[in-house]
């Protein structure tokens, strides 16, 4: 029971995350992008506002921690959501989950920078290599006319802004007795002032308002920010209770899937490629060394971690 217990929280995590480019994709059609990452920032933290108070929890009373909230709020939610929204007004929402999925390798290039990431194999030097190489086959540079241009570069950079804020969320905000629950609700409404400061840049528009896109940035804020991120607060502060790795392969696919059969997206022999090979390295950099055998039981070397 354990098992189709944890598969099926694999496969709901993915269905949730990799729905946000579908969903952006819809909104777009009426919001202009910096109302769309506003409204999102706003439905996501009144709906962990009502789960963190129903639950009896309250928000973080100290300032060191509130000045915390506030970098991970700018880093994972309010950069991050405005840069898919500007770059999903060129791009297909297919292919902005597919760059998203090189999140893990920007983690990966990180840790070697600020010395989390030690003793590494060059197997997992491969696969960032190869990680990043998927990468340049979608954006394909070389074709003028072709790649996703400055789209594509606002995906890589909210891919980028994702792999800080979880390094940043990991060693300072998760761990310190503080419930998840009122950690990702305070982010969120520090992810609202951000946005709001932002509004006169496109944000005060008219907006000729449809069904379509009303559901889709309804579903985008109380769905696909409010509740997975919160979910997302739970696997960085317990990675041992879901496989991460797993969700971050099926992403890509779920937002392929959706792009293609919602919206009639034609991806491409080149795009696909350039994704089969992303997540081939993004496997590889996941990669960790053999167990072997100290007297009668098996333990991990640690030597990769």
């Amino acid at each position: 029971m354990s098992g189709l217990w944890a598969l099926g929280r694999v496969v709901v995590l993915a269905l949730l995350w990799g729905s946000t480019y579908l969903w952006i994709e819809l909104a777009l059609d009426a919001f202009s992008p910096v109302q769309v990452t506003f409204i999102r920032c706003v439905l996501g933290a009144a709906t962990l506002l009502v789960l963190c108070f129903g639950s009896g929890r309250r928000l973080p009373r100290d300032r060191a921690t509130w000045g915390r909230v506030v970098v991970a709020a700018f880093f994972c939610n309010a950069l991050p959501y405005a840069l898919f929204s500007i770059g999903q007004q060129i791009i297909d929402s297919g292919v902005a989950g597919m760059l998203n999925a090189t999140t893990p390798l920007w983690s990966m290039l990180i840790g070697l920078l600020i010395g989390t990431e030690r003793g590494i194999r060059p197997i997992r030097v491969a696969g960032l290599v190869l990680g990043f190489s998927g990468t340049v086959v979608i954006f394909a540079p070389w074709q003028q006319a072709g790649g996703v241009g400055w789209g594509a570069l606002a995906i890589i950079g909210a891919a980028v802004s994702y792999a800080v804020s979880f390094a940043y969320m990991g060693r300072n905000l998760v761990g310190r007795g503080i419930p998840t629950i009122s950690l990702s609700a305070a982010q969120l409404c520090a992810a609202v002032v951000f946005s709001g400061l932002a509004l006169p840049a496109g944000g005060l528009a008219s907006v000729d308002l449809d069904r379509t896109a009303l559901i889709a940035v309804v579903v985008l804020g109380i769905v696909a920010t409010g509740i997975t991120f919160h979910l997302t607060y739970r696997i960085i502060a317990d990675e041992g209770a879901t496989n991460a790795a797993t969700v971050g392969y099926l992403l890509p696919v779920v937002s392929v899937a959706l792009g293609s059969i919602v919206l009639g997206e034609d991806i491409g022999i080149r795009v696909a490629a350039g994704m089969f090979i992303v997540l081939l390295g993004v496997g590889l950099t996941r990669r960790r060394p053999p167990a072997v055998v100290a007297g009668p039981a098996l333990v991990a070397t640690g030597s990769d971690r």
